[in-house]
């Protein structure tokens, strides 16, 4: 291509719009346009287009747990599997369906009925597990949809798919999405952050690498931004030795003036984006302090999360940080808590897990919910896939460990645009197969959308001369059953 053709294909139609008089009014006309229809008046950035309707939810928090969490030992309650103890599962039943490598070479399949007990809570008497109390207290909150499913099997394609769209790493996650389309509502810290909270089973557990909170193809800018638990709370976030603020600022303005020259010359986007990551990270030297810093919380508050809030990168500390993110409209917050992968000793490791996320989910609900904040926003739990209940290595009536399963598990989802006090879809006797309303992880992913406002066929990145969706190109659509 020659040097004029290659400018003029790097030109950002912003770029083109500032040099031309015609698209400069027909510029202003639009943000005026936007301005009027966006419901979030002091959203910066984003897609003028968005949102695409009126949105119930004007921030998310997504609690992934990951490794798969139990559903029958969980939420999916199966009492006539205790008749079938220690006997194979049906051929009737597998239907020849893909198994992982861990079992498909056991020469049988023998059910293990859960140990724990369930009852039923609140009005639609849903049921939960004694391993869950407090989030049997806030049943009333939650859609719980019993029949998520997806074709992944395995960990990292399995939860890369949840988190982008796509088994393939490479594409934009949920969180990139939500701050392309709809920008930030907070100038002083990023509109996607992600924590990676300690758990208490057993040691090792599933890597989780930053491409799952990337922007893809995306400016880089609306990449999630890490807040951790130990060191700087984002990393090279403190100035170095001998740096002080004043220099920092002014080392940063000749440095914006010489990007915006590059722009100016080869008007390449991610120009731009550097320059405002630049000033993002010296606004966040000021606001990250003051957001982790939980001092002034008071005691009632600290209590109602428990006393692991009081150690940094804990489950509870990120669902606490995740309110105070909220109240400082973050546009999506996304905490991982890891270690749900019991292929033995479940019965040692999940009600470990279930310590850990327990009480804390119920105090972020609750917080939210005590500070208005629980309507305009929506909280999402679940992993990437459910457990087999087939035993997978010894079983015992006490013990057991269960294999991955794709093919139904919960996700939970409560506040801005969900219909409270609903229970979603039904599993066979086996919770095996969807027998009723199944919701594939892309209807999930629509559903998160809809409630921002986000038509999901309708937000889309030119990329290697298709047109991305978070959602593929095959049918699918919003769970219309736990909408509000």
């Amino acid at each position: 291509m020659d040097p004029v053709s290659e400018r003029i294909e790097q030109l950002t139609r912003r770029h083109f719009f500032s040099r031309t008089g015609i698209g400069l009014g027909a510029a202003a006309l639009s943000s005026l346009i936007a301005a009027e229809t966006r419901a979030d008046s002091t959203a910066q950035g984003g897609l003028p287009t968005l949102p695409h309707f009126a949105p119930k939810a004007k921030r998310a928090i997504y609690l992934h747990m990951n490794g798969g969490p139990s559903q029958m030992d969980l939420f999916d309650y199966k009492p006539t599997m205790a008749e079938w103890f220690d006997k194979d599962l049906p051929d009737s039943i597998r239907k020849g369906q893909r198994l992982t490598t861990m079992t498909s070479g056991q020469s049988r399949f023998p059910v293990a009925p859960s140990k724990y007990k369930f009852q039923q809570h609140g009005q639609a008497g849903t049921w939960v597990s004694e391993l869950l109390p407090h989030t049997a207290k806030m049943v009333d909150d939650l859609a719980l949809i019993q029949t998520v499913w997806t074709e992944a099997i395995n960990h990292d394609p399995a939860v890369t798919y949840i988190c982008t769209g796509n088994q393939l790493p490479g594409r934009p996650s949920l969180g990139s999405w939500l701050s392309y389309g709809l920008g930030t509502m907070n100038r002083d810290l990023p509109a996607f952050v992600v924590m990676t909270a300690s758990w208490s089973s057993k040691k090792d557990a599933q890597a989780l690498y930053n491409r799952l909170w990337s922007a893809g193809p995306l400016p880089s800018k609306h990449q999630g931004v890490a807040l951790r638990a130990t060191g700087d709370p984002v990393l090279y976030l403190s100035n170095p030795a001998g740096v002080d603020h004043a220099t920092r600022r002014r080392m940063l303005d000749t440095l914006n003036t010489l990007n915006q020259r590059e722009f100016e010359t080869i008007s390449d986007p991610e120009t731009q984006a550097r320059i405002a990551q630049y000033e993002m990270a010296f606004r966040m030297q000021t606001s990250v302090p003051d957001l982790i810093d939980i001092k002034g919380e008071p005691k009632r508050v600290l209590d109602l999360y428990g006393p692991d809030v009081e150690t940094p990168g804990t489950f509870a500390r990120c669902c606490l940080l995740a309110r105070r993110l909220a109240e400082r409209d973050v546009r999506f917050i996304q905490i991982f808590h890891r270690g749900w992968d019991q292929h033995g000793n479940l019965t040692g490791d999940l009600p470990m897990q279930c310590k850990d996320v327990d009480q804390a989910g119920y105090a972020l609900i609750t917080d939210l919910k005590q500070r208005g904040l629980l309507e305009d926003t929506l909280v999402i739990w679940g992993g990437e896939f459910g457990r087999t209940i087939y035993c997978q290595g010894k079983l015992t009536k006490d013990n057991y460990g269960r294999d991955h399963h794709p093919r139904c598990f919960p996700t939970w989802m409560a506040g801005g645009g969900i219909k409270p006090g609903v229970v979603h879809g039904e599993t066979d006797e086996f919770s095996y197969n969807v027998v009723k309303d199944p919701v594939h992880i892309h209807d999930m992913n629509a559903t998160i959308l809809h409630c921002l406002g986000i038509d999901h066929r309708r937000l889309s990145f030119k990329y290697q001369g298709l047109d991305v969706r978070l959602t593929g190109v095959e049918d699918h659509g919003p769970v219309k059953g736990i909408l509000a």
